[in-house]
Protein backbone atom coordinates (compact mmCIF):
# COMPACT_ATOMS: atom_id res chain seq x y z
CA UNK A 1 0.00 0.00 0.00
CA UNK A 2 1.65 3.34 -1.00
CA UNK A 3 2.05 6.11 1.50
CA UNK A 4 1.90 9.93 1.44
CA UNK A 5 3.19 12.79 2.63
CA UNK A 6 0.71 15.97 1.95
CA UNK A 7 2.63 19.37 1.68
CA UNK A 8 1.17 21.94 2.85
CA UNK A 9 -2.30 22.63 4.43
CA UNK A 10 -4.42 24.40 2.50
CA UNK A 11 -7.63 23.99 0.81
CA UNK A 12 -6.20 21.29 -1.53
CA UNK A 13 -3.78 19.95 1.01
CA UNK A 14 -6.55 18.98 3.35
CA UNK A 15 -8.67 17.99 0.64
CA UNK A 16 -5.74 15.44 -0.78
CA UNK A 17 -5.57 14.12 3.33
CA UNK A 18 -9.68 13.28 2.92
CA UNK A 19 -9.42 11.59 -0.18
CA UNK A 20 -6.69 9.14 0.83
CA UNK A 21 -8.26 8.43 4.26
CA UNK A 22 -11.17 8.07 2.09
CA UNK A 23 -8.90 5.02 0.15
CA UNK A 24 -7.51 3.82 3.54
CA UNK A 25 -4.10 5.41 2.92
CA UNK A 26 -1.39 5.98 5.55
CA UNK A 27 -1.00 9.99 5.36
CA UNK A 28 1.30 12.23 6.94
CA UNK A 29 1.83 16.13 6.53
CA UNK A 30 4.13 18.98 6.30
CA UNK A 31 3.51 22.58 6.36
CA UNK A 32 7.00 24.93 5.93
CA UNK A 33 5.15 27.82 8.08
CA UNK A 34 6.64 27.37 11.67
CA UNK A 35 3.86 29.67 13.03
CA UNK A 36 0.79 27.48 12.52
CA UNK A 37 -0.40 25.17 15.42
CA UNK A 38 -1.28 21.81 15.41
CA UNK A 39 -4.44 22.20 17.99
CA UNK A 40 -5.48 25.05 15.57
CA UNK A 41 -5.42 22.79 12.47
CA UNK A 42 -7.09 20.19 13.78
CA UNK A 43 -9.51 22.29 15.15
CA UNK A 44 -10.03 24.07 11.47
CA UNK A 45 -9.50 20.57 10.13
CA UNK A 46 -10.93 17.70 11.98
CA UNK A 47 -9.97 14.92 9.31
CA UNK A 48 -5.95 15.92 10.83
CA UNK A 49 -6.89 14.45 14.21
CA UNK A 50 -4.41 10.83 14.33
CA UNK A 51 -2.47 12.37 11.23
CA UNK A 52 1.29 12.97 11.39
CA UNK A 53 1.38 16.74 10.97
CA UNK A 54 5.07 18.24 10.92
CA UNK A 55 5.32 22.38 11.02
CA UNK A 56 8.45 24.42 10.34
CA UNK A 57 10.70 21.55 9.66
CA UNK A 58 10.78 17.97 8.15
CA UNK A 59 12.37 15.53 10.40
CA UNK A 60 15.09 13.33 9.58
CA UNK A 61 12.97 10.44 10.84
CA UNK A 62 9.70 11.43 8.75
CA UNK A 63 11.16 10.10 5.67
CA UNK A 64 10.72 6.61 5.82
CA UNK A 65 6.65 7.30 6.53
CA UNK A 66 6.07 7.78 3.02
CA UNK A 67 6.67 7.29 -0.58
CA UNK A 68 5.21 9.72 -2.54
CA UNK A 69 4.42 13.32 -2.29
CA UNK A 70 1.35 15.54 -3.07
CA UNK A 71 2.34 18.46 -3.41
CA UNK A 72 -0.21 21.66 -3.12
CA UNK A 73 0.11 23.87 -5.63
CA UNK A 74 1.91 26.51 -4.37
CA UNK A 75 4.94 24.72 -3.62
CA UNK A 76 7.77 24.94 -6.16
CA UNK A 77 9.14 22.16 -7.50
CA UNK A 78 12.48 23.39 -7.14
CA UNK A 79 12.84 24.57 -3.95
CA UNK A 80 14.94 22.83 -1.27
CA UNK A 81 12.71 20.37 0.46
CA UNK A 82 11.51 19.01 -2.54
CA UNK A 83 14.67 18.51 -4.34
CA UNK A 84 15.54 16.57 -1.41
CA UNK A 85 12.56 14.57 -1.58
CA UNK A 86 13.32 13.71 -5.21
CA UNK A 87 16.83 13.16 -3.89
CA UNK A 88 15.71 10.35 -1.85
CA UNK A 89 13.46 8.61 -4.69
CA UNK A 90 10.26 9.89 -3.23
CA UNK A 91 7.36 10.37 -6.08
CA UNK A 92 6.29 13.93 -6.50
CA UNK A 93 2.68 14.29 -7.46
CA UNK A 94 0.15 16.93 -7.41
CA UNK A 95 -2.97 17.20 -6.60
CA UNK A 96 -4.90 16.87 -9.78
CA UNK A 97 -2.53 13.90 -10.62
CA UNK A 98 -3.44 11.94 -7.29
CA UNK A 99 -7.27 12.85 -8.05
CA UNK A 100 -7.29 11.87 -11.31
CA UNK A 101 -6.15 8.62 -10.21
CA UNK A 102 -8.34 8.16 -7.61
CA UNK A 103 -11.45 9.40 -9.66
CA UNK A 104 -13.61 8.38 -11.79
CA UNK A 105 -15.77 10.09 -15.39
CA UNK A 106 -15.50 11.65 -18.46
CA UNK A 107 -12.78 14.85 -18.19
CA UNK A 108 -12.28 17.88 -19.54
CA UNK A 109 -9.33 20.04 -18.94
CA UNK A 110 -8.59 24.14 -19.39
CA UNK A 111 -5.74 25.85 -18.87
CA UNK A 112 -4.18 29.09 -20.78
CA UNK A 113 -2.61 32.56 -19.75
CA UNK A 114 -6.12 34.18 -19.57
CA UNK A 115 -9.69 33.30 -19.51
CA UNK A 116 -9.35 30.24 -17.79
CA UNK A 117 -12.16 30.81 -15.43
CA UNK A 118 -14.36 31.91 -17.75
CA UNK A 119 -14.71 28.91 -20.33
CA UNK A 120 -14.53 26.80 -17.37
CA UNK A 121 -17.23 28.38 -15.79
CA UNK A 122 -19.16 28.48 -19.53
CA UNK A 123 -18.17 24.69 -19.81
CA UNK A 124 -19.64 23.49 -16.33
CA UNK A 125 -23.26 25.11 -17.09
CA UNK A 126 -23.58 24.01 -20.84
CA UNK A 127 -22.70 20.73 -19.40
CA UNK A 128 -25.61 20.66 -16.75
CA UNK A 129 -28.11 21.65 -19.44
CA UNK A 130 -27.59 18.20 -20.62
CA UNK A 131 -25.98 15.87 -18.14
CA UNK A 132 -27.08 15.07 -14.10
CA UNK A 133 -23.62 14.67 -12.51
CA UNK A 134 -21.53 17.26 -13.26
CA UNK A 135 -18.08 18.55 -11.25
CA UNK A 136 -16.56 22.19 -12.05
CA UNK A 137 -12.88 22.03 -10.31
CA UNK A 138 -9.62 22.76 -9.93
CA UNK A 139 -7.89 25.95 -9.71
CA UNK A 140 -11.59 27.90 -9.90
CA UNK A 141 -12.16 27.05 -6.19
CA UNK A 142 -13.20 23.24 -5.45
CA UNK A 143 -10.18 20.99 -5.58
CA UNK A 144 -10.11 18.30 -7.29
CA UNK A 145 -9.49 15.84 -4.82
CA UNK A 146 -12.75 17.53 -2.64
CA UNK A 147 -15.00 15.20 -5.55
CA UNK A 148 -12.90 12.64 -6.84
CA UNK A 149 -13.98 10.30 -4.30
CA UNK A 150 -17.61 10.74 -5.20
CA UNK A 151 -17.12 10.24 -9.21
CA UNK A 152 -18.98 7.44 -11.33
CA UNK A 153 -18.52 6.27 -14.60
CA UNK A 154 -21.00 8.41 -16.01
CA UNK A 155 -19.43 11.84 -14.09
CA UNK A 156 -19.12 14.99 -16.24
CA UNK A 157 -15.70 16.59 -14.79
CA UNK A 158 -14.27 20.36 -15.71
CA UNK A 159 -10.70 21.14 -14.65
CA UNK A 160 -9.36 24.01 -14.87
CA UNK A 161 -5.80 22.94 -14.51
CA UNK A 162 -2.91 26.09 -14.00
CA UNK A 163 0.41 25.83 -15.13
CA UNK A 164 1.80 25.02 -11.19
CA UNK A 165 -0.44 22.04 -11.50
CA UNK A 166 0.51 20.74 -14.80
CA UNK A 167 3.71 20.54 -13.44
CA UNK A 168 3.08 17.64 -11.54
CA UNK A 169 1.28 15.23 -13.54
CA UNK A 170 2.12 11.58 -14.93
CA UNK A 171 -1.09 9.92 -15.83
CA UNK A 172 -3.24 12.88 -15.76
CA UNK A 173 -5.36 12.24 -19.13
CA UNK A 174 -8.22 14.45 -19.64
CA UNK A 175 -10.56 13.53 -22.95
CA UNK A 176 -10.88 16.40 -23.84
CA UNK A 177 -8.64 19.23 -23.24
CA UNK A 178 -8.03 23.34 -24.20
CA UNK A 179 -5.03 25.85 -24.13
CA UNK A 180 -6.99 28.99 -24.52
CA UNK A 181 -3.32 31.39 -25.14
CA UNK A 182 0.09 31.71 -23.79
CA UNK A 183 1.22 35.11 -22.02
CA UNK A 184 4.00 35.95 -20.24
CA UNK A 185 2.83 34.69 -16.23
CA UNK A 186 4.42 33.44 -13.53
CA UNK A 187 8.13 33.84 -14.51
CA UNK A 188 8.94 33.82 -11.21
CA UNK A 189 7.95 30.40 -10.60
CA UNK A 190 8.85 28.94 -13.94
CA UNK A 191 11.85 31.34 -14.38
CA UNK A 192 12.02 30.89 -18.22
CA UNK A 193 9.06 31.38 -20.90
CA UNK A 194 10.20 27.91 -22.34
CA UNK A 195 9.65 26.13 -18.90
CA UNK A 196 6.08 28.04 -18.55
CA UNK A 197 4.69 26.86 -22.24
CA UNK A 198 6.41 23.01 -21.61
CA UNK A 199 3.76 22.85 -18.81
CA UNK A 200 1.05 24.61 -20.34
CA UNK A 201 1.39 22.23 -23.44
CA UNK A 202 1.65 18.93 -20.73
CA UNK A 203 -2.07 19.25 -20.26
CA UNK A 204 -2.43 17.23 -24.05
CA UNK A 205 0.69 14.80 -23.27
CA UNK A 206 -1.29 11.63 -22.24
CA UNK A 207 -4.30 12.05 -25.06
CA UNK A 208 -4.81 10.16 -27.72
CA UNK A 209 -4.96 10.44 -31.29
CA UNK A 210 -8.60 10.33 -31.43
CA UNK A 211 -9.40 12.48 -28.11
CA UNK A 212 -9.46 16.16 -29.20
CA UNK A 213 -7.65 19.74 -28.17
CA UNK A 214 -9.00 23.08 -28.67
CA UNK A 215 -6.51 25.52 -29.49
CA UNK A 216 -6.63 29.31 -30.54
CA UNK A 217 -5.30 30.02 -33.50
CA UNK A 218 -4.52 33.81 -32.95
CA UNK A 219 -1.70 32.76 -30.29
CA UNK A 220 1.53 32.32 -32.00
CA UNK A 221 2.99 29.75 -29.65
CA UNK A 222 -0.44 27.84 -29.90
CA UNK A 223 -0.67 27.75 -33.82
CA UNK A 224 3.24 25.84 -34.24
CA UNK A 225 2.16 23.88 -31.08
CA UNK A 226 -1.33 22.56 -32.98
CA UNK A 227 0.87 21.68 -36.24
CA UNK A 228 2.91 18.83 -33.54
CA UNK A 229 0.07 16.87 -32.47
CA UNK A 230 -1.30 13.83 -33.42
CA UNK A 231 -4.73 14.82 -32.21
CA UNK A 232 -7.74 15.84 -33.52
CA UNK A 233 -7.18 19.47 -33.15
CA UNK A 234 -9.99 22.15 -32.77
CA UNK A 235 -9.21 25.68 -33.79
CA UNK A 236 -11.23 28.94 -32.90
CA UNK A 237 -10.13 32.01 -33.65
CA UNK A 238 -11.64 35.91 -32.55
CA UNK A 239 -10.00 37.84 -35.84
CA UNK A 240 -10.62 35.53 -38.84
CA UNK A 241 -12.89 33.06 -40.91
CA UNK A 242 -11.23 29.52 -40.37
CA UNK A 243 -11.22 26.47 -43.17
CA UNK A 244 -11.78 24.80 -40.73
CA UNK A 245 -12.99 25.42 -36.81
CA UNK A 246 -14.84 28.65 -35.03
CA UNK A 247 -14.77 32.07 -35.28
CA UNK A 248 -15.92 35.20 -34.33
CA UNK A 249 -17.84 37.10 -37.26
CA UNK A 250 -17.27 41.54 -36.62
CA UNK A 251 -19.74 42.66 -39.33
CA UNK A 252 -22.73 40.68 -37.65
CA UNK A 253 -21.02 40.40 -34.58
CA UNK A 254 -21.99 36.19 -34.85
CA UNK A 255 -19.76 33.10 -33.53
CA UNK A 256 -19.69 30.59 -36.49
CA UNK A 257 -18.53 27.37 -37.68
CA UNK A 258 -16.56 26.17 -40.75
CA UNK A 259 -15.62 22.86 -42.17
CA UNK A 260 -14.66 23.56 -45.78
CA UNK A 261 -17.31 25.92 -47.66
CA UNK A 262 -19.93 25.35 -45.21
CA UNK A 263 -20.85 27.57 -42.68
CA UNK A 264 -23.14 27.37 -39.84
CA UNK A 265 -24.08 30.03 -37.52
CA UNK A 266 -24.10 29.59 -33.98
CA UNK A 267 -25.44 32.99 -32.37
CA UNK A 268 -25.12 36.44 -32.24
CA UNK A 269 -22.78 37.51 -29.15
CA UNK A 270 -25.68 40.15 -28.43
CA UNK A 271 -27.26 37.24 -26.77
CA UNK A 272 -24.41 36.80 -24.68
CA UNK A 273 -24.72 38.40 -21.25
CA UNK A 274 -20.53 38.78 -21.23
CA UNK A 275 -18.75 41.84 -23.28
CA UNK A 276 -15.80 41.78 -25.12
CA UNK A 277 -13.95 39.95 -27.79
CA UNK A 278 -11.68 37.57 -25.42
CA UNK A 279 -15.31 36.24 -23.52
CA UNK A 280 -16.17 35.42 -27.26
CA UNK A 281 -13.14 33.61 -27.44
CA UNK A 282 -14.14 32.35 -24.60
CA UNK A 283 -17.36 31.09 -25.61
CA UNK A 284 -16.11 29.89 -28.67
CA UNK A 285 -13.55 27.26 -26.58
CA UNK A 286 -16.77 26.34 -24.89
CA UNK A 287 -18.47 25.40 -27.42
CA UNK A 288 -16.17 23.24 -28.67
CA UNK A 289 -14.85 21.64 -25.47
CA UNK A 290 -18.32 21.13 -24.87
CA UNK A 291 -19.19 19.54 -28.74
CA UNK A 292 -16.80 17.33 -28.31
CA UNK A 293 -18.05 16.18 -24.59
CA UNK A 294 -21.44 15.50 -26.22
CA UNK A 295 -23.34 18.21 -25.51
CA UNK A 296 -25.85 18.61 -28.63
CA UNK A 297 -25.47 22.49 -30.28
CA UNK A 298 -29.60 23.47 -28.65
CA UNK A 299 -28.17 22.93 -25.54
CA UNK A 300 -24.91 24.62 -25.68
CA UNK A 301 -26.86 27.75 -27.01
CA UNK A 302 -29.11 27.63 -23.74
CA UNK A 303 -26.02 27.33 -21.22
CA UNK A 304 -24.57 30.30 -23.17
CA UNK A 305 -27.31 32.31 -23.24
CA UNK A 306 -27.94 32.10 -19.58
CA UNK A 307 -24.27 32.56 -18.76
CA UNK A 308 -22.98 35.96 -16.75
CA UNK A 309 -20.04 37.26 -15.92
CA UNK A 310 -17.64 35.48 -13.44
CA UNK A 311 -17.25 37.35 -10.23
CA UNK A 312 -13.96 39.63 -9.95
CA UNK A 313 -13.40 39.08 -14.32
CA UNK A 314 -14.75 42.72 -15.78
CA UNK A 315 -17.52 42.24 -13.03
CA UNK A 316 -20.32 44.85 -13.24
CA UNK A 317 -20.53 46.54 -9.77
CA UNK A 318 -22.77 49.67 -9.86
CA UNK A 319 -23.00 53.08 -11.42
CA UNK A 320 -22.43 55.81 -9.05
CA UNK A 321 -23.06 59.35 -10.07
CA UNK A 322 -23.57 58.39 -13.84
CA UNK A 323 -20.30 56.70 -13.75
CA UNK A 324 -19.73 53.12 -14.07
CA UNK A 325 -17.35 50.23 -11.97
CA UNK A 326 -16.12 47.63 -12.81
CA UNK A 327 -14.17 44.90 -10.97
CA UNK A 328 -11.43 42.94 -12.91
CA UNK A 329 -9.35 41.63 -9.74
CA UNK A 330 -8.28 38.39 -11.51
CA UNK A 331 -6.56 40.45 -14.00
CA UNK A 332 -3.37 39.79 -12.40
CA UNK A 333 -1.08 39.77 -15.42
CA UNK A 334 -0.97 42.65 -18.28
CA UNK A 335 -2.17 40.65 -21.36
CA UNK A 336 -4.98 39.80 -19.01
CA UNK A 337 -5.33 43.72 -18.15
CA UNK A 338 -5.48 44.22 -21.67
CA UNK A 339 -8.73 42.59 -22.20
CA UNK A 340 -10.25 44.52 -19.32
CA UNK A 341 -9.48 47.98 -20.72
CA UNK A 342 -10.60 46.92 -24.42
CA UNK A 343 -14.03 46.35 -22.72
CA UNK A 344 -14.18 49.47 -21.60
CA UNK A 345 -16.44 51.96 -23.93
CA UNK A 346 -15.80 55.29 -22.33
CA UNK A 347 -12.93 57.02 -20.58
CA UNK A 348 -11.51 55.03 -18.04
CA UNK A 349 -9.77 55.95 -14.36
CA UNK A 350 -7.84 52.64 -14.04
CA UNK A 351 -6.74 50.97 -10.77
CA UNK A 352 -3.68 48.89 -11.43
CA UNK A 353 -0.29 47.89 -9.24
CA UNK A 354 0.51 45.10 -6.84
CA UNK A 355 2.65 42.17 -6.67
CA UNK A 356 5.74 42.06 -8.31
CA UNK A 357 5.48 38.76 -10.88
CA UNK A 358 8.35 39.95 -13.23
CA UNK A 359 6.30 41.22 -16.00
CA UNK A 360 6.78 43.60 -18.57
CA UNK A 361 4.08 46.37 -18.53
CA UNK A 362 4.91 47.58 -22.11
CA UNK A 363 2.07 46.03 -24.25
CA UNK A 364 -0.23 46.81 -21.45
CA UNK A 365 0.56 50.94 -21.18
CA UNK A 366 0.31 51.12 -24.89
CA UNK A 367 -3.54 49.79 -24.77
CA UNK A 368 -3.96 52.99 -22.63
CA UNK A 369 -4.24 55.09 -26.10
CA UNK A 370 -7.32 56.28 -26.26
CA UNK A 371 -9.21 54.73 -23.21
CA UNK A 372 -7.48 55.52 -20.05
CA UNK A 373 -7.42 59.43 -18.66
CA UNK A 374 -6.01 58.34 -15.57
CA UNK A 375 -4.11 55.62 -14.09
CA UNK A 376 -4.29 54.93 -9.98
CA UNK A 377 -1.15 52.91 -8.89
CA UNK A 378 -0.98 50.93 -5.72
CA UNK A 379 1.12 48.04 -4.22
CA UNK A 380 5.06 47.08 -4.83
CA UNK A 381 5.28 47.53 -8.29
CA UNK A 382 3.77 51.27 -8.62
CA UNK A 383 6.90 53.03 -9.08
CA UNK A 384 8.23 49.79 -11.97
CA UNK A 385 4.74 50.86 -13.38
CA UNK A 386 5.48 54.48 -13.15
CA UNK A 387 8.52 54.46 -15.18
CA UNK A 388 6.70 52.39 -17.81
CA UNK A 389 4.23 54.85 -18.33
CA UNK A 390 6.73 57.42 -18.78
CA UNK A 391 9.22 55.16 -20.94
CA UNK A 392 5.90 55.06 -23.20
CA UNK A 393 4.44 58.71 -22.99
CA UNK A 394 1.73 57.93 -20.76
CA UNK A 395 2.08 60.48 -17.86
CA UNK A 396 -1.93 60.68 -16.34
CA UNK A 397 -1.13 58.41 -13.27
CA UNK A 398 -0.68 59.40 -9.35
CA UNK A 399 0.21 57.19 -6.56
CA UNK A 400 -2.26 55.90 -4.06
CA UNK A 401 -1.51 54.09 -0.70
CA UNK A 402 -4.56 51.98 -0.14
CA UNK A 403 -7.04 50.42 -2.81
CA UNK A 404 -9.94 52.64 -1.02
CA UNK A 405 -7.69 55.58 -1.45
CA UNK A 406 -7.18 54.69 -5.06
CA UNK A 407 -11.50 54.18 -5.85
CA UNK A 408 -11.82 57.66 -4.06
CA UNK A 409 -9.24 59.22 -6.64
CA UNK A 410 -11.28 57.53 -9.40
CA UNK A 411 -14.63 59.15 -7.70
CA UNK A 412 -12.68 62.29 -7.63
CA UNK A 413 -11.66 62.32 -11.49
CA UNK A 414 -14.51 60.47 -12.94
CA UNK A 415 -16.85 62.50 -14.82
CA UNK A 416 -20.56 61.23 -16.06
CA UNK A 417 -20.20 58.50 -18.85
CA UNK A 418 -17.36 57.43 -17.95
CA UNK A 419 -16.13 54.14 -16.50
CA UNK A 420 -13.72 52.68 -13.40
CA UNK A 421 -11.65 49.86 -13.91
CA UNK A 422 -10.09 47.95 -11.26
CA UNK A 423 -7.97 45.56 -13.51
CA UNK A 424 -4.43 45.29 -11.90
CA UNK A 425 -2.21 43.73 -14.21
CA UNK A 426 -0.48 42.10 -10.81
CA UNK A 427 -1.05 39.78 -8.43
CA UNK A 428 -2.63 40.53 -4.89
CA UNK A 429 -0.05 38.96 -2.58
CA UNK A 430 1.78 41.86 -1.59
CA UNK A 431 -1.18 43.62 0.00
CA UNK A 432 -3.96 41.01 0.24
CA UNK A 433 -4.34 37.46 0.47
CA UNK A 434 -5.88 36.61 -2.94
CA UNK A 435 -7.09 38.59 -5.76
CA UNK A 436 -10.67 37.34 -4.33
CA UNK A 437 -10.25 39.78 -1.42
CA UNK A 438 -8.69 42.50 -3.02
CA UNK A 439 -12.21 42.46 -5.84
CA UNK A 440 -14.30 41.86 -2.81
CA UNK A 441 -12.64 45.06 -1.15
CA UNK A 442 -13.12 47.43 -4.19
CA UNK A 443 -16.67 46.26 -4.57
CA UNK A 444 -17.09 47.29 -1.00
CA UNK A 445 -15.74 50.58 -1.30
CA UNK A 446 -17.26 51.26 -4.38
CA UNK A 447 -20.87 50.74 -3.31
CA UNK A 448 -19.96 52.64 0.10
CA UNK A 449 -19.24 55.99 -2.39
CA UNK A 450 -21.94 58.68 -2.18
CA UNK A 451 -24.76 58.44 -4.75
Amino acid sequence: MNSYLIVGTGVSGVAAVSLLQKSNASVCVFDGNNTLDEAGLILKHPQLEGVAIYLGELPEEAYDDFDTVILSPGVPVDSPLVESLKARGKRIWGEIELAYRLGRGHLAAITGTNGKTTTTSMVGLILRTCFPDVQVVGNIGTPYTEVAADTKDETRIVAEVSSFQLETIETFHPSVSAILNITPDHLNRHHTMENYIACKERITENQTADETVVLNLEDPILREFGKTLPNHVVWFSGRRRLKEGYYYREEDHSIRYCQGQEEELILSVRELQVVGRHNYENAMAAIAISRAMGVPMDKIKEGLRAFTAVEHRIEYVCTKRGVRYYNDSKGTNPDAAIKGIEAMDSPTCLIGGGYDKKSDFGDWVDAFKGKVKLLVLIGETRAQIAKCCQDHGFNDFVYADTLEEAVKICYTNAKEGDEVLLSPACASWDMFHSYEERGKLFKKYVRELPD
